[in-house]
């Protein structure tokens, strides 16, 4: 079976475009301080989770096809300590670090995609590595979304199909005419 790879980068950069928006609508609906809330000691806030993807996107992404993904000057530990001053300043981080990666994937063509990069010396075709990173930015988004909806409580708004409108989402769907298309292209 013959597989489409320009098929395969336009679906990989919409699910990165589709893990963002979660991500996005998350942060919209929290202030600051809800950003900082750690539930457990040792746990993870939203702002700490948003700094490591961001430090991990820039590593990775940074002359992604030339450098190994884990460059020389992350500090990855560093990471894992909320040093956001503001709510504004946590959004422009994320969007610099998604920036970086969609600036880095847009260009590849099929052609890139058997090309070996390292990532800690490790080599990986570049499908690897976007697959890699994919999981990895998923993960972590959803552990966003679901401290997000832990400090919303009632006051959260769903970002998928909300608890009790299965049959009427479903009912819209099947109403329309079979066709391929991304589920991002609905959202």
């Amino acid at each position: 079976m013959e597989y489409d790879m320009e098929s395969y980068l336009t679906s990989v950069i919409k699910q990165f475009e589709y893990y963002k928006s979660l991500g996005d609508k998350t942060i919209d609906q929290l202030s600051f301080e809800e950003l900082q809330k750690e539930f457990a000691q040792d746990s993870n806030s939203i702002g700490i989770i948003v700094k490591h993807i961001v430090g991990n996107m820039l590593s990775r992404w940074t002359n992604f096809l030339t450098e190994d993904g884990e460059k020389e000057w992350r500090q990855r530990d560093e990471e894992f300590i909320d040093t956001y001053n503001s709510k504004e300043e946590l959004i422009s981080s994320w969007n610099k670090g998604w920036q970086c990666l969609f600036d880095a994937i847009t260009p590849l063509s099929e052609d890139d995609l058997e090309h070996i990069i390292y990532i800690r010396n490790q080599g990986h075709t570049v499908t690897e590595a976007i697959n890699r990173q994919l999981a990895h930015y998923a993960y972590h988004v959803g552990q966003i979304v679901f401290l997000g909806k832990l400090v919303k409580g009632g006051n959260w708004k769903s970002l998928s199909i909300p608890k009790g409108h299965s049959s009427t989402y479903n009912k819209d769907k099947f109403s329309q005419e079979k066709g391929r298309r991304h589920f991002t292209d609905d959202l």
